[in-house]
């Protein structure tokens, strides 16, 4: 998961990330926050889920629209969004191909608001990705093995 987001985000939006500290997280979203969950299932079955707030949402839909002013995340931004979240997850899936575990994706829900909380089956891994220092976007990882 963490591959195929540096990889992808970086290809797409000219944007490095580098890793933070992991955690167990709950999902709960206080500032306003842009998030996208998308389905895993096959061998692996969850959901995968990106989060950002949304000046980094509109940063990144920019970048994926060639430098396009983003005043608010409509309905165009959006889609930038959740394309870059399925190639990260298309990308995801190859890459568990490779390694001979046969994963499918859903298409991906995108959620924008303040106070946000949401309930999962699995505890997430919080993953936090960093731009120059700061954490832009964090990855949450509700994905298990069967």
């Amino acid at each position: 998961f963490l591959q195929s987001t540096i990889s992808v985000f970086s290809s797409v939006t000219q944007l490095q990330l580098t890793v933070g500290k992991p955690s167990v997280a709950e999902f709960s979203f206080a500032r306003p926050t842009y998030t996208i969950t998308v389905g895993v299932v096959g061998q692996m079955k969850g959901q995968a889920v990106l989060a950002m707030d949304i000046e980094n949402a509109k940063t990144i839909a920019s970048k994926m629209m060639f430098g396009m002013p983003i005043a608010e995340l409509d309905e165009m931004a959006c889609s930038a969004l959740n394309e870059l979240s399925n190639m990260i997850m298309g990308n995801t899936a190859t890459v568990f191909s490779t390694q001979g575990k046969l994963i499918d994706i859903t298409p991906p829900i995108s959620m924008i608001g303040s106070n946000l909380q949401v309930k999962a089956d699995i505890d997430p891994v919080a993953v936090p990705l960093m731009l120059d220092g700061t954490e832009f976007l964090k990855l949450y990882i509700c994905v298990y093995e069967e």
